[in-house]
């Protein structure tokens, strides 16, 4: 614990009564230790987080940078799922805080309660794999088709691991119900072994409405470390919240504070986690994983999590040092990465509104068959197509229908704030579709533009022209 805390040394090697568990809860301090996030300031970390972050499982979480690829673009996101891991379970913890001095007595939140609920904090990403999501939505899909796993379902195969393996003392209902919250808003999400304080499973991962602590940490932390303003403050959040009716709800005059979350996670997709850049370079990558998994058996991973966690960024360095012929394509295509020799973005466009409900993706295949006669024949391997989807976290609905709003602190009755009482300078539509396509080697790019152009034509009746070649350049001018 000491290379990452500002002081003290290492954990007290004693058995802590049940009233220690959480040495926070129980007023000792002698059971804590301290660290400095840059986000948060001081977090407190109590004995059976400790626990768990003193293991080489989620000390793992050291080499997985939080944004993936991002930094090879914005230089300053080299954070980690490490600190943001220790993010959220510091916020979890403050959102109990707020309810508690809130509420008293009335809602009985115990010191059990709130260890549950931060554990479920600290280990809810535990089970990602290399380059934020890009393994389990890019690089998986393509080598075992079909297959539905998710990082979220990985994540409580580690947690049950860890404490084999680390003999941890947790009580079996505790840890049973720290997995219900961290897959409660997957599709992994189980029938919850209690029916008593619902609202607790929403405050990490809330499959509700997509209010928690998991995006309060994220939208802030990414946002600092990619030099971008945000105007989104979730203490307004955590200073106004109140359960009414085993739920949370917020004060009707935050609505628009609400909606500036979902429009900053909306932004961060837009101008960092989907930069065409960003994704010139995350499609390379998933090339070189793919064109590696054969020899390295990396997709095998993902079903033993005694093995899985030995898995991290540093696959890249794997494939990029070893000595085998077998690697040969995944070594030009990473250093390809290395020497800023991309993918070329061609083209994109945004799918029209109306046509959002019925769209298909494209695939190289659609664009190869809207190639017009030019000399150059086009190939599937020499085109890259991306369908980016950003959203304000449930597709084409308006985020604000699915939140309980109360009207003052002396009301007692909820209600849902309809379209016609939202603001009319709202976006009347929560959903874009951006179809952006790549040509693996420069002298392709014109061919792969004018064929794109050419499928929007066929597609929608207008094309988009974004990029200008320079070959099209020089013939303009």
């Amino acid at each position: 614990m000491g290379e990452y805390c500002n002081q003290g040394g290492s954990v007290p090697q004693l058995r802590l009564p049940s009233l220690y568990l959480d040495g926070e809860a129980a007023g000792d301090r002698r059971f804590l230790k301290h660290v400095f996030d840059n986000v948060h300031g001081n977090i407190t970390l109590d004995p059976l987080s400790l626990k768990f972050i003193d293991t080489e499982q989620f000390q793992r979480l050291r080499d997985l940078k939080q944004l993936g690829l991002t930094y090879l673009v914005y230089p300053g996101a080299v954070h980690t799922r490490f600190e943001h891991s220790l993010g959220v379970y510091w916020l979890a913890g403050e959102s109990l805080r707020f309810l508690q001095t809130y509420h008293g007595s009335e809602i009985d939140i115990d010191s059990y309660d709130i260890q549950i609920v931060k554990l479920a904090g600290l280990l809810h990403d535990i089970g990602h794999g290399p380059f934020s999501h890009l393994f389990e939505h890019e690089f998986l899909p393509q080598v075992l088709p079909g297959s539905d796993w998710t990082h979220e379902q990985m994540s409580i195969e580690l947690v049950d691991y860890m404490v084999d393996e680390h003999h941890i003392e947790i009580d079996s209902d505790h840890l049973r119900k720290v997995k219900e919250m961290i897959v409660a808003s997957s599709k992994f999400a189980v029938p919850r072994s209690s029916k008593e304080k619902q609202f607790l499973y929403d405050i990490v991962a809330n499959g509700r409405n997509g209010i928690d602590v998991d995006k309060f940490d994220y939208i802030a932390r990414d946002c600092r470390a990619c030099g971008l303003g945000c105007n989104f403050q979730f203490q307004r959040l955590f200073e106004g919240m109140r359960v009414m009716g085993d739920e949370i709800c917020y004060p009707a005059k935050e609505y628009l504070s609400i909606h500036k979350l979902f429009s900053a996670r909306a932004d961060l997709h837009r101008t960092v986690y989907t930069h065409s850049k960003v994704k010139s370079i995350e499609l390379m990558a998933v090339d070189a994983l793919v064109k590696a998994n054969g020899y390295l058996k990396i997709s095998s991973y993902p079903f033993d999590p005694a093995e899985y966690w030995k898995l991290d960024d540093t696959i890249l360095k794997t494939i990029e040092f070893a000595d085998s012929k077998k690697l040969k394509e995944s070594k030009e295509i990473i250093q390809r990465i290395r020497r800023r020799d991309l993918y070329q973005f061609c083209n994109e466009y945004a799918v029209p509104k109306e046509k959002l409900e019925h769209f298909k993706n494209i695939t190289p295949q659609d664009i190869i068959c809207s190639q017009k006669a030019n000399g150059i024949n086009l190939k599937a391997e020499d085109i890259v197509v991306s369908n980016v989807k950003i959203d304000l976290t449930r597709g084409k609905h308006n985020p604000l229908e699915s939140i309980s709003f109360f009207k003052d602190y002396y009301s007692e009755e909820k209600f849902n704030i309809t379209d016609d009482r939202i603001s009319h300078l709202l976006p009347a539509c929560c959903q874009d579709r951006i179809v952006r396509v790549y040509a693996k080697k420069p002298e392709l790019v014109e061919a792969v533009s004018e064929a794109f152009e050419n499928l929007q034509l066929k597609m929608y009746g207008v094309k988009t022209q974004v990029h200008e070649t320079p070959e099209k350049k020089k013939r303009r001018t």
